[in-house]
């Protein structure tokens, strides 16, 4: 929880001054610090990420009384501004958890590197 937490956090802050790929650098340094396993790490990253795109969207919409999510959702074809919402929330969470993960894979090949270098 903790984890989730501080991810959703640091992505929703950095979101607010960095452009759309600001959310991977605290996903990616919060779970090689936090969390031990792949898949645990990109669930988490997803969510975290995900709902922090989301929330952000959402003060979005809200704050325009919807007029830019339902121009995007009528250039795109979709026709209701809640599917760009999801639509967004999803990337958002791709984007967080495959970072999540590889924080988490790149931490866990630091330790093999250095289990083999000192029994080798």
């Amino acid at each position: 929880m903790r984890a989730f937490l501080s991810i959703f956090l640091a992505c929703w802050l950095f979101n607010l001054f960095l452009p759309w790929w600001g959310s991977v650098i605290p996903a990616l340094f919060i779970a090689a610090w936090m969390l031990d396993k792949s898949l645990a790490g990109f669930m988490i990253g997803f969510l975290g990420s995900g709902f922090a795109w989301l929330v952000q969207a959402g003060y979005i919409h809200v704050a325009n009384q919807g007029i830019l999510t339902t121009r995007i959702a009528d250039m795109m074809g979709i026709g209701s501004p809640l599917v760009v919402l999801l639509i967004t929330f999803l990337i958002g969470g791709i984007l967080g958890g495959v970072s999540a993960m590889t924080g988490v894979l790149i931490k866990q090949n630091l330790l093999n590197s250095q289990n083999l270098e000192a029994t080798g």
